[in-house]
């Protein structure tokens, strides 16, 4: 189980611009119907249009806008997003959200012996763990945190097991 996160963010934006330039038309429309003054006169754009060159700055930079827009949309559609639920070792199609196994992991590091508080990163290949102490010697800790993160992924049984990088900041200073 696979599952990557939705595309709402582009796809939303996108439908809201359409949205606007399909009322703007609407609107225009009507008013053009009913005999009133349209809030966008069709001969002062089209007498814009018409004295505008391609070779002018605004057409160039329209066109630039619009490619990279255009390559960003693109690039939000075809490339993969960090996986949202990852995936379990097993004959069953199961995963675990990643939220759920940060919370596991963090857990697991916070029941370390003189671990005053963690951060976790769980990334794609590997698991970084921040951790925070009040002891003055640290030596030996950042093992400790390894092993107990190594035991709970032994638990958790995911699909790709991650590599764990573990690093110890102390709030006392040693001298």
């Amino acid at each position: 189980m696979k599952r990557r996160p939705r595309r709402s963010t582009p796809a939303t934006l996108v439908a809201v611009v359409l949205l606007a330039i399909c009322a703007l038309a609407a609107v225009v429309a009507i008013q053009t119907i009913l005999g009133q003054t349209p809030w966008v006169g069709y001969p002062s754009v089209a007498g814009w249009l018409h004295a505008t060159r391609w070779s002018d700055v605004v057409p160039v930079l329209a066109g630039a806008a619009a490619i990279l827009l255009g390559l960003l949309l693109l690039a939000a559609a075809v490339l993969p997003g960090k996986l949202v639920v990852l995936p379990l070792a097993g004959e069953t199609d199961s995963g675990a959200s990643r939220r759920s196994y940060r919370g596991t992991l963090r857990a697991a590091v916070s029941d370390v012996d003189g671990v005053a508080g963690a951060a976790l990163k769980v990334k794609r290949r590997k698991v970084i763990a921040r951790v925070r102490t009040a002891r003055t010697n640290t030596e030996g800790l950042p093992d400790a945190v390894r092993t107990a993160i190594e035991r709970r992924l032994s638990q958790i049984a995911p699909a790709t097991v991650p590599a764990v990088k573990v690093r110890v900041t102390s709030t006392r200073s040693t001298s």
